[in-house]
């Protein structure tokens, strides 16, 4: 299950729950991004407007690992035209909106609608050994790595509601 094929990837990467937002004058990057789950499948389509205009577009697969740690399963990206995006965006899909700040090593999402008030970091490794040495940001409230709740699969079905308890759990709270 966590061996590459082909065209898979292992995706490692850390969660961290942070208590806000960064200060945006220290991202070398920022994006904004739509993913929609298409539903009933482990598929993910996902816009991401571009610092200076333009967006990417991909198709994702992602297979969850069974187990804890860094090793978060299988990843397979491709990237689309905006007339292939267009085709598969008609199908029926749970969306969540986020802002990208790049804060190197880190991504640091921003979660709008429901989820406003969550703040994720992330940082994605090559090797295990790399996962197991990198140092958690200073301003974490917690690793939630290993909390299935924090993954983006989750989160686009989550009620504001849950969020609001769940976010209780590791002691930051936000408006319900």
């Amino acid at each position: 299950m966590t061996r590459p094929g082909k065209y898979a990837l292992v995706e490692r990467e850390r969660r961290f729950l942070l208590a806000g937002p960064p200060d945006p004058a220290a991202a070398t990057a920022v994006r904004v991004i739509t993913d929609r789950y298409v539903t009933g499948t482990r598929l993910r389509l996902r816009r991401v407007e571009l610092d200076g205009g333009g967006c990417e577009l991909k198709f994702t697969q992602k297979v969850p690992a069974s187990g804890a740690g860094a090793i978060q399963g299988l990843i397979t990206n491709t990237y689309l035209s905006q007339a292939e995006y267009d085709v598969l965006a008609v199908l029926p899909a749970e969306v969540l909106t986020k802002t990208r700040f790049s804060l190197p090593p880190l991504g640091v999402d921003v979660f709008d609608g429901r989820l406003a008030g969550l703040v994720l970091a992330e940082a994605e490794f090559g090797t295990d050994e790399e996962a197991a040495s990198f140092a958690p940001p200073a301003d974490a409230v917690a690793e939630v790595t290993d909390d299935s709740r924090f993954t983006g699969g989750s989160l686009v079905r989550a009620t504001r509601g849950e969020l609001v308890g769940w976010l209780a759990e590791y002691g930051v709270e936000v408006e319900a």
